[in-house]
């Protein structure tokens, strides 16, 4: 089996993912480097011997050596690049989210469908052991039908990772209910086995709104990534504009009727997503989501509040980062390009999800007045469920 090869477009945080791909002689290579930073492009190039290397995409995607790309690049250029890959006949990795609005993310449908191209969203999330744990129990009835699903992100080096450059200019992300919360409305629908179909959101730029920030066009701070600040309130060098909520609250309703909840705090002095699914039988909660972290079930009652539930499920052991699911997702994708088919992944709930966390920013920023969600075209869901095959 030759080695596929591959090209990666921006290389920055999530460049990692390009080690995942990078298996000479075991069914993947990666070929080509672009990045619009030389000084980005000469630091990542001695990781991957003999890639070419430029500045400027169009020139990657000229190369017709590659078989696929992927695409981890700012969330207000996923548009624009996903479709010239498509257009190109790259199969194409996009990082979530698939874009910043919901007609950016139908737009790079229909370029898939109109070409023929295969497309791959990056919601690794649903390779992590914890969720696919939780939808195992979930798809085994232990907790009957699943009715309501809350969610609490708790986002300790927000400050850092999020207001200190680009995520924190709405124009580049819409806000954070759509960048940062994308997985998990992701995994809300995944276990509920619905898209939402109705959102009201409250939200507010509550704490960084008001500290130090950088002259446009200074870089970070040296040591951003290693050495946060503590309390919240000691944060300076933010980015020169900050213009997207710190704190969220979202209410959904899904096509299902599932009632779902998820709220976001970008100043906690602990990181760590706790999710509830109550179902007719029983609830699960998950308590951590590394491998030895546990999910618990509750499903004997009524009685108060019992800490060790009825049954603890340990969450696997895995390798890698985020718990394994990057390996994972790389693994999916690499079979994807070389053979097609469904995926666990899907463009379609990758819409969704950006449509569910886009009307909610609406909404919020509206006073918490209830939007409806867009729905997608029919003929358009239908190809990508057919695993990108016309019928």
């Amino acid at each position: 089996m030759e080695d596929l090869r591959i090209g990666v477009i921006g290389l920055g945080l999530r460049a990692a993912l390009a080690r995942y791909a990078h298996q000479p002689g075991q069914g993947s290579v990666v070929a080509a480097l672009c990045d619009s930073d030389p000084a980005v492009l000469k630091s990542q190039a001695g990781r991957f011997d003999g890639a070419f290397l430029t500045e400027d995409h169009h020139r990657l995607l000229d190369r017709p050596d590659l078989d696929a790309v992927i695409v981890v690049t700012p969330d207000d250029t996923h548009e624009r690049v996903a479709i010239d890959c498509l257009e190109a006949g790259k199969a194409v990795y996009l990082e979530k989210p698939l874009a910043i609005t919901v007609e950016g993310c139908d737009n790079i449908l229909r370029a898939a469908r109109r070409t023929g191209t295969r497309l791959y969203v990056g919601h690794n999330m649903r390779h992590m052991g914890v969720v696919r744990l939780m939808r195992d129990i979930i798809q085994r009835g232990v907790i009957g039908e699943p009715k309501t699903i809350w969610v609490r992100h708790f986002v300790s080096y927000g400050g850092d990772y999020y207001f200190k450059d680009w995520h924190a200019d709405r124009t580049r992300t819409t806000g954070l209910l759509l960048q940062k919360a994308a997985h998990d409305l992701d995994v809300i629908h995944w276990l509920a086995g619905g898209y939402t179909t109705r959102v009201n959101a409250l939200g507010d730029l509550m704490l960084y709104g008001d500290l130090p920030r950088r002259e446009p066009d200074t870089p970070r701070p040296e040591g951003w990534l290693r050495e946060y600040d503590w309390p919240p309130a000691s944060r300076g060098d933010l980015n020169h504009v900050i213009d997207v909520e710190d704190v969220s609250v979202m209410n959904m309703r899904l096509d299902n009727g599932v009632i779902a909840a998820y709220q976001q705090c970008h100043f906690t002095p602990d990181y760590v997503r706790n999710y509830t699914v109550i179902g007719t039988e029983g609830r699960l909660e998950n308590f951590g989501d590394g491998p030895g972290d546990t999910v618990k079930v509750w499903n004997t009652g009524p009685s108060g509040y019992r800490n060790d539930g009825d049954i603890a499920y340990r969450v696997p052991d895995a390798t890698g980062s985020h718990g394994g699911a990057d390996t994972n997702i790389m693994r999916e994708f690499c079979g994807f390009v070389r053979d097609g088919g469904v995926t666990d992944t899907s463009p379609v709930a990758a819409r969704m999800s950006v449509a569910a966390g886009y009307m909610a920013t609406m909404s919020l920023r509206d006073g918490g007045m209830p939007y409806d969600v867009p729905a997608i075209d029919p003929e358009l869901a239908a190809y990508f469920d057919r695993g990108q095959l016309e019928p």
